[in-house]
């Protein structure tokens, strides 16, 4: 997705200073803390400002992302440098062939003194969730985070135990190392709200890591890059309430309706975008608007939102694969063939 600078609804430069922690700021106080979140990332994260939106929009969402890139982006240390911003706990799970379900959810495990069993919670109780390289274990362990990237909950035995709220999935995976690897099925891939393309950055991006390389940074230690919280979890879950406030017209609905019907007759495409994702489209459209002060979403918005939203939620023909078409070049094709409302 096309990012602009952090600005706040004024169109200004926003500021890096810690933001307050009372739970009862304002509609334009919050969207400048949490536009802060993405200067204090980039204390961290060089030449990634898209991606870090893209976080930033899934968390306003409540959806969660796919983080795709070559190894050696800074793929975990964004997501490490996000919930430093945001001060919420987060775990990671290096995802491997042997990794067993309850190695993600949690399972029952016997007490001898108390002669029952106890649940001992796995690492997806946490408010971010680092799934690093989670196509590395097969579907079956896959699976185990469907329930509580869909329902914010994991069932053991019968009682359904609540995640912590905010929760969010941040899922690595590498384009290029199929070895050893497991696709992920349709299913799995519906439930990211937004796919996210981590590239190599550009050369003064680059340049500028090095140097603060050449300066003493360390990956592992970001309080001493000076990355600050400027949110809590109370401020989150009212920009949340925020975002999904952010008013709609009728147009802009059948505008989105128009874009994934438009996927599914593509002759390039075997397997168009589901009703699933045009509510993901609304609420990542609603998210962006929000952010940037708008009351309402306008077509803009859509168009902003439209590929990191489907591009992994459409098949395209193999006959169109082996031709080497892209669903995104389908995406930004169908953009331009739908009418866009006045």
């Amino acid at each position: 997705m096309t990012d602009p600078s952090p600005r706040d609804a004024a169109g200004e430069q926003t500021a890096a200073a810690p933001a307050s922690a009372s739970p009862a700021l304002d509609d334009a106080a919050l969207r400048e803390s949490m536009n802060r979140v993405r200067i204090e990332v980039g204390k961290a994260v060089v030449g990634q400002d898209g991606a870090v939106t893209g976080l930033l929009i899934a968390l306003l969402a409540r959806g969660h992302v796919l983080i795709e890139g070559v190894p050696g982006v800074a793929k975990t240390l964004l997501v490490r440098a996000f919930s430093g911003a945001l001060g919420l706990d987060t775990k990671r799970i290096q995802f491997t062939p042997d990794l067993m379900p309850g190695d993600v959810s949690g399972s029952l495990v016997y007490d001898a003194r108390a002669g029952e069993f106890e649940f001992r919670a796995g690492p997806v109780f946490t408010n971010v969730l680092l799934a690093d390289e989670i196509n590395r274990t097969p579907p079956k362990t896959q699976s185990a985070l469907l329930e509580a990237m869909e329902e914010r909950q994991v069932s053991t035995d019968g009682v359904a135990r609540p995640l912590p709220e905010p929760f969010l999935v941040a899922a690595t995976q590498n384009p290029i190392e199929q070895e050893g690897t497991y696709t992920l099925p349709e299913a799995q891939l519906d439930r990211f709200l937004l796919k996210l393309i981590v590239d190599i950055p550009p050369r003064d991006a680059e340049l500028t890591v090095l140097r603060r390389h050449a300066g003493g940074f360390d990956p592992q230690d970001l309080a001493a890059a000076g990355l600050q919280q400027t949110v809590d979890a109370a401020e989150i879950r009212a920009a949340q309430r925020a975002a999904a406030a952010v008013m709609v017209a009728d147009d802009v609905l059948a505008y989105i309706v128009d874009l994934a019907q438009a996927t599914r007759r593509s002759p390039s495409v075997q397997l168009g975008v589901s009703p699933r994702a045009t509510t993901a489209l609304l609420a990542a459209s609603k998210a962006w608007a929000w952010l940037g002060g708008y009351p309402a979403i306008t077509p803009d918005h859509v168009q902003t939102m439209l590929v990191p939203t489907w591009r992994h939620r459409i098949r395209l023909r193999p006959d169109a694969e082996l031709e080497g078409v892209s669903v995104d070049a389908v995406l930004g094709s169908v953009l331009q063939q739908t009418r866009v409302p006045m």
